[in-house]
């Protein structure tokens, strides 16, 4: 096997992985059958091998677009490997099958984060340390996060963690 084709597969077998969900150690529920609406722990993970045609990137590639030899002549970007709000959604459904509740309410936290740039992401991480930042602000953040990028779970998160921070005491006194 050539360095090039060893490296595509561990490239490959990386990027499985990666589209994947932690596995449960067993299925809270089985499904009905094989056409049952929504997704399948039993039957449809892990998605990137047993439903590799639901899995594209933000551009529209698909995993068989992404190969090693596309990744060193510029085919593929970096933008064509970040996980999509869809794909995010779709391993959220798959927990939720195996009883991995918080782990899929995570996973649907992050479906909306993707589509808010990094350097805000950053921005807000940092806001919400204890003592950084005053109610009226964090509950700014969430209304940013809502109307501008509809993040309504993560801004739920926020107002709820600016009314812990007021009964705590760990907001920045004005």
């Amino acid at each position: 096997m050539s360095d090039n084709k060893m490296l595509e597969d561990i490239v490959r077998e990386v990027l499985k992985s990666m589209a994947g969900a932690p596995q449960a150690a067993a299925p809270a529920t089985t499904c009905q059958s094989s056409k049952s609406a929504g997704l399948c722990p039993e039957r449809d993970y892990p998605l990137a091998s047993k439903r590799p045609e639901l899995l594209k990137t933000p551009s529209g590639k698909t995993l068989a677009d992404i190969t090693l030899d596309k990744i060193m002549n510029g085919e593929v970007k970096s933008e064509d490997v970040r996980i999509t709000p869809d794909t995010l959604k779709m391993q959220a459904e798959i927990a939720d099958g195996v009883g991995r509740y918080q782990f899929a309410n995570n996973l649907r936290r992050a479906a909306e984060l993707v589509a808010i740039p990094d350097d805000r992401v950053l921005e807000i991480y940092n806001a919400m340390r204890p003592y950084r930042s005053t109610k009226p602000e964090l509950f700014a953040i969430a209304d940013e996060l809502e109307s501008k990028y509809n993040a309504k779970i993560n801004a739920a998160f926020v107002r709820e963690a600016a009314e812990v921070y007021e009964r705590r005491n760990r907001l920045r006194a004005d």
